[in-house]
């Protein structure tokens, strides 16, 4: 093709571009203000599919560590305070290279502020004060960001649109935690945080972690007494098909959205939907799920069985629990045509409410043991998981005896 005729399909593509992007900018920020909830949900403006996508740069240097991830949980309250420089010393000492950071955390806060303009403003805490400054202090010491989003359990987002949730007597229905979920059948729920998600990939975050992707435990026993709506899932006869189709839809859907971005997408999921067909009532199909991921991140805690693998009380076992659950999950995911990377969950916290005789203290060993078995098993990346982000001194990740 000759120069001249590229430069003039050039014109011709910012001939037709070149408008959408100054109308966007001529918005006002007065009229940028009136954004609210109510118009979070509706679709984005897509360039049309002819046009070619280039990976948006957020402008930092974050490569993919060349053994694979490993990592810790931060919540947006350590990100933003004290202890960030506890946890960032612990990775500069140790073989751990990655943090996963809350974005969207567990009641459904953004842990920053965006712009005043922002639809989400109203739901941030300034839990990170510098989100910039946070991303920068990542790139120089060599930290791989993953931003932590929190999808359907949202009790900030159901109070305020309980359209958009579940109701029970006219209320919107709370766990026995006083929790509340959103409604994965929704598209508006599924844009709400899917552009929270674009948000942090813009902000230089590498993957987006989505975290309860699924229906509240045991809805199978209350989705006929509960008040929501299906949207365009009315058709499907069977409840359990019903659940698993939305939960997987809306990955599929993040996924392509995203695409724009050079980020890999990961998901949470129970380690015990990987052993079973699909999980009847939270709508986890652990094959499907993983067939739409980059990465795969199991909840594998030896404290969150119940008697499973022939093993009785598994938080007393954390090599042999670990192993068994590797075993699975490998036959599973050798299944799928273009597997996902493995990258679990680990436990390093001691579970002292299971009672005594049915939990060990955990240190060490048994964080060693849980990675030893995953290693053995050629799963070579993991995250540690300590709610209060407080972890396990003299641990060695890389060569676990």
């Amino acid at each position: 093709m000759g120069k001249k005729l590229v430069f003039v399909l050039l014109i011709l593509i910012m001939s037709f571009v070149n408008p959408i992007f100054v109308q966007a900018e001529q918005e006002t920020n007065e009229q940028a203000k009136n954004h609210s909830l109510k118009q979070i949900g509706k679709e984005s403006l897509l360039l049309p599919e002819m046009l070619p996508r280039f990976p948006l740069d957020s402008g930092y240097d974050f490569p993919y560590p060349d053994d694979g991830v490993r990592g810790i949980y931060v919540t947006g309250n350590s990100a933003g305070g004290q202890r960030f420089e506890t946890l960032l010393e612990l990775l500069n000492s140790t073989d751990l290279n990655s943090m996963v950071i809350d974005i969207k955390d567990d009641h459904g806060y953004l842990t920053f502020r965006p712009d005043e303009d922002s639809p989400y403003y109203d739901i941030s805490q300034n839990f990170i004060g510098d989100i910039e400054g946070l991303m920068t202090t990542l790139e120089e010491n060599n930290v791989y960001p993953i931003a932590r989003i929190v999808v359907f359990k949202d009790s900030v987002l159901a109070k305020e649109k309980p359209e958009w949730s579940f109701l029970e007597d006219g209320q919107v229905w709370e766990n026995r935690r006083s929790e509340s979920f959103v409604n994965p059948f929704l598209q508006e729920v599924w844009d709400y945080n899917v552009e929270i998600a674009e948000k942090a990939a813009q902000l230089g975050f590498k993957e987006i972690q989505f975290d309860y992707v699924r229906f509240p435990e045991g809805f199978e026993r209350r989705d006929e007494d509960l008040e929501y709506e299906v949207g365009e899932y009315d058709g499907e006869d069977d409840n359990v098909q019903k659940r698993v189709t939305a939960v997987t839809d809306f990955v599929a859907y993040a996924r392509e959205r995203l695409s724009k971005y050079d980020v890999d997408v990961s998901v949470d999921i129970f380690g015990y939907a990987a052993t079973i067909s699909e999980a009847p009532g939270i709508g986890q199909n652990f094959a499907k799920i993983s067939d739409n991921v980059d990465v795969i991140s199991s909840m594998i805690y030896p404290s969150h069985w119940t008697p499973y693998f022939g093993i009785d009380k598994p938080d007393l076992y954390p090599y042999e629990l670990t192993k068994a659950y590797a075993e699975v999950e490998n036959e599973v995911l050798a299944q799928l045509d273009d597997p996902p990377v493995s990258r679990p969950w680990i436990q390093d916290f001691t579970a002292s409410w299971l009672g005594s005789g049915n939990y060990i203290q955990y240190g060490k060993e048994e964080v060693e043991a849980q990675i030893r078995a995953l290693y053995e098993e050629d799963i070579n990346e993991f995250l540690l998981w300590n709610a209060s982000n407080r972890y396990t001194e003299g641990v060695d990740y890389l060569n676990p005896s």
